[in-house]
């Protein structure tokens, strides 16, 4: 790319956040710093309870001036999220997880996707299985989107997202604020930051692209044994999400609420019928466990956030 290029390409903030991951954050790292995109830097947010994730960068972040590395001690995704936001200066800020793999072209592909539809302030793209390693590929989180969609009020709407790889203009949370601390790993309602952020900006008016062509790979893969926690904490960040925006006098909320039961509870029912070994039922409870663990704490109607009490 040429220096004239170069000047008007927006920049872009690229930011990991981890914790204790020493083992994945290195090529993590340095698959982001291969991208062929000329304006970017990449902070890296280390929530880690030792210094073996400092250790392990600290021959990238000798070597390369993009690299920005800050260990904060509060922990919680959605928190290391906002310290993300609010200590980077890009216009376009594109995040992806400490066991993710981002392709040459990662940014490049997300600068494009914001060029093309100057509406968008959110846009998702795929997460692969990088390896199956000769296990069930299912057995890594992953999210497929099979083609280009637009999510906004006039174009339609669906709870959709994953936090490995996403991206927004910096106006958005000028618009409409950071992620909801109380939601996320490592906060108390443990899930679903994403699909919330999701919803407050459809309910901004703001649109939302998902992109195939923005991909990364997911390097983590799960034992199946943990896929019922797994699945009780995605449950427990659902049923907290729904009912918060439902609190706000959402009636769409509500909807999106009883679909989803309805959806799992069919899908569980289906399977009991037919002799099947049903793998719903913890996430199905867990909605509910969520639903009320969600009155522990107030809701600003107008920010649509939890607020500790």
């Amino acid at each position: 790319m040429s220096v004239s290029e170069e000047k008007t390409s927006p920049h872009v903030s690229a930011v990991i956040c981890t914790r204790n991951r020493p083992d994945t954050i290195g090529q993590a790292v340095a698959s982001v710093l291969a991208n062929d995109y000329p304006a970017f830097d990449l902070t890296v947010i280390d929530q880690s309870t030792t210094d073996a994730t400092e250790v392990a960068l600290q021959s990238l972040a000798s070597s390369d001036a993009r690299l920005r590395y800050m260990h904060v001690n509060e922990s919680g995704l959605s928190r290391a999220y906002n310290n993300a936001i609010h200590s980077t200066s890009g216009e376009i800020l594109a995040f992806t997880d400490d066991d993710c793999l981002a392709p040459q072209d990662w940014l490049t592909a997300i600068v494009a996707a914001f060029a093309a539809d100057g509406e968008a302030d959110l846009l998702y793209g795929r997460v692969l299985p990088a390896s199956t390693r000769g296990d069930d590929p299912i057995l890594t989180p992953w999210l497929d989107i099979p083609r280009p969609e637009r999510l906004s009020r006039k174009d339609g709407f669906k709870v959709f997202g994953m936090g490995a790889n996403f991206a927004a203009r910096r106006r958005l949370f000028s618009r409409i604020g950071g992620f909801d601390e109380i939601l996320g790993g490592g906060a108390p309602l443990r899930s679903s930051q994403d699909y919330d952020l999701a919803y407050r900006t459809y309910c901004a008016g703001s649109v939302i692209l998902l992109r195939p062509e923005v991909h990364v790979l997911h390097d983590g893969l799960r034992a199946r044994e943990d896929w019922p926690a797994l699945l009780r904490n995605y449950g427990i960040g659902d049923g907290a999400f729904y009912s918060k925006h439902v609190r706000c006098r959402d009636p769409y909320a509500l909807w999106l609420l009883t679909r989803q039961v309805t959806n799992w509870g069919a899908r569980y029912l289906v399977k009991y019928i037919l002799g099947r070994k049903p793998t719903e039922f913890p996430y199905i409870r867990s909605i509910f466990v969520g639903i009320r663990e969600g009155f522990r704490f107030d809701v600003d109607r107008h920010s649509r956030l939890y607020v500790q009490r």
